[in-house]
C-alpha cells in the first residue's frame, strides 16, 4: 500500500515538474539578436574614385606690371568685367626718388659744385673767345681798308679773315660747351633731390601714367595689390580670366591615377546643385607629394576635368569652388553586389553572415571590383540570398537572429 501510495504521489508531481522545467527552459532560452537585413542583387556597378577637388578657369592671365613705379590704388574690383586691350586695371607713374646717405649727399654737392666751377670757367672762355674775336674783326676792317688803297696786300686780307672764322668756330664751340655744362650742373643737382623735396608731377593721366591694360575679355579673378604702393617690373598686380571656360582639378592617390583613362566619365556633386556631368582630359604625368591630414606622405596626381553636356549648372560655378568629384575607373552591367557594410575579414578572406531560417550562417566569399556602397561577388553567394548588414559580436555561426523592427 505504501508503495501504491508514492507510485501515485510520482505520477501526480511528474508532469508538473515536467511543464516547470520546460518553463525555465523556455525562458532561459537565448533571446534571437536583432539585426539589419540586405537582399543579394543583381544589377549594374559603377566602380568610381572619389576626392576632392576644385574649379577653376582654364586660363588665368596675371597682369603684371611692366616698368618701375608707383602703383595707383586699383579701382577694379573682383567680378569686374574686362576688355582685350581696352580696360585700364592699373596705372604706374614715376616713384619717388631714393633717400641719399651722407656719403652720397656729399659726393652730389661735390659733383654740383664741379658743374658750377666748369660753368664758369666756359663763361670766362667764352668772354675772352669774344674780345679776340671783336679785335679780330677790326683788325679785318682795317685790313680790307688798307688793301683798298693797296697799302697793304690782299694776302693780309685773306689772313685777317682766316683768324675771324676761326674765332667765330671757338666761340661757337665755347657756347655749346657752355649748355653741355648747363646741363651738367642741373644733373648734378637733380641727384641732390630727396623724397619730399618736390611735389610729383600732376599732369593729365594720359602724360604722366603707364595704363595697364587687360590682356583677355573676361572678369577679374583676384587682385594681387590693390593699394598704392611702389612696384617693381614684373610685380603680379591682377588676375583675369573668362569664368564661362571652367574646369576641375582634383588631385588623386597615385595608385588610383594609374587606372583613370582619359575621356572616363566623372560626376561633380557636392557644390550645392544637382550632379553635373564632367569627362576626364588629361591626367598629368608628373605627381607631387602632399602630406595627409593625419601626418602621412602620399603621392599625388592631378587629374583635369572638363564639362560635359547639359552645361546650365556649370555657370554658376566660379574659379576655386570646392567640390566632389566621382571620377568612373569601371563599369559592370550585370553582377551579382552585396552591401559593403555587410563584409568583413575572416582570416585571410572576406565574409559575410548570411540569414538562414532564423540563424546566422558564416560565408566566405570572393569579391572583385567595388564602389563607395556595394561590392561585385564573384564566388560564393548567389542573387536572392539575405547577407547581415553591421554583424556585431554577438553574432557568430548559427547565432539566433531576428530583423530589427519585426520586418523579417
Amino acid at each position: 500500500m505504501a508503495n501504491s501510495a508514492a507510485t501515485r504521489r510520482l505520477l501526480l508531481w511528474l508532469p508538473i515538474l515536467l511543464v516547470l522545467a520546460a518553463a525555465l527552459a523556455w525562458l532561459l532560452r537565448p533571446l534571437p539578436v536583432p539585426v539589419d537585413l540586405a537582399l543579394v542583387e543583381t544589377g549594374p556597378i559603377r566602380v568610381t574614385v572619389d576626392e576632392e577637388g576644385r574649379a577653376r578657369v582654364r586660363e588665368v592671365f596675371t597682369v603684371a606690371a611692366p616698368t618701375h613705379g608707383r602703383l595707383r590704388r586699383i579701382e577694379a574690383e573682383v567680378g569686374d568685367p574686362v576688355t582685350a586691350g581696352a580696360t585700364v586695371l592699373a596705372r604706374i607713374e614715376p616713384a619717388e626718388p631714393a633717400f641719399l646717405d651722407i656719403r652720397s649727399v656729399r659726393e652730389a654737392e661735390a659733383a654740383a659744385l664741379a658743374a658750377e666751377a666748369a660753368l664758369t670757367l666756359v663763361d670766362a672762355e667764352i668772354a675772352r673767345v669774344e674780345a679776340e674775336l671783336e679785335l679780330a674783326r677790326a683788325e679785318l676792317a682795317r685790313a680790307r681798308t688798307l688793301a683798298r688803297s693797296n697799302t697793304v696786300s690782299q694776302a693780309v686780307v685773306e689772313r685777317r679773315e682766316s683768324e675771324a672764322r676761326a674765332l667765330e668756330a671757338a666761340l661757337d664751340e665755347a657756347e655749346a660747351r657752355r649748355i653741355m655744362r648747363q646741363f651738367q650742373l642741373a644733373t648734378a643737382r637733380a641727384r641732390l633731390i630727396q623724397p619730399g623735396d618736390e611735389r610729383r608731377l600732376t599732369v593729365a593721366e594720359d602724360g604722366c601714367c603707364v595704363p595697364v591694360t587687360s590682356p583677355v575679355t573676361g572678369v577679374v579673378l583676384a587682385l594681387l595689390e590693390e593699394s598704392e604702393t611702389v612696384v617693381e617690373p614684373g610685380r603680379p598686380l591682377v588676375e583675369v580670366g573668362d569664368p564661362a571656360h571652367l574646369e576641375v582639378v582634383v588631385d588623386v592617390l597615385s595608385r588610383d591615377a594609374v587606372r583613370i583613362s582619359r575621356g572616363a566619365r566623372a560626376t561633380i556633386e557636392g557644390w550645392g546643385g544637382p550632379p553635373l556631368a564632367a569627362t576626364v582630359r588629361r591626367v598629368e604625368p608628373a605627381g607631387f607629394t602632399e602630406v595627409s591630414a593625419l601626418g602621412v606622405e602620399e603621392q599625388r596626381v592631378n587629374v583635369i576635368l572638363d564639362p560635359a553636356p547639359p552645361l546650365e549648372g556649370w555657370q554658376r560655378l566660379g574659379h576655386g569652388y570646392r567640390v566632389e568629384a566621382r571620377i568612373t575607373v569601371l563599369e559592370v552591367e550585370d553582377a551579382t553586389t552585396v552591401p559593403l557594410s555587410a563584409l568583413f575579414r575572416d582570416g585571410e578572406h572576406w565574409a559575410v553572415f548570411i540569414a538562414a531560417d532564423g540563424f546566422a550562417r558564416l560565408r566566405q566569399l570572393e569579391i572583385g571590383a567595388r564602389d563607395r556602397d556595394r561590392a561585385v561577388v564573384t564566388e560564393g553567394l548567389e542573387p536572392g540570398e539575405v547577407v547581415l548588414l553591421y554583424p556585431s559580436e554577438r553574432v557568430t555561426d548559427g547565432t539566433r537572429i531576428a530583423e530589427r523592427d519585426g520586418r523579417r
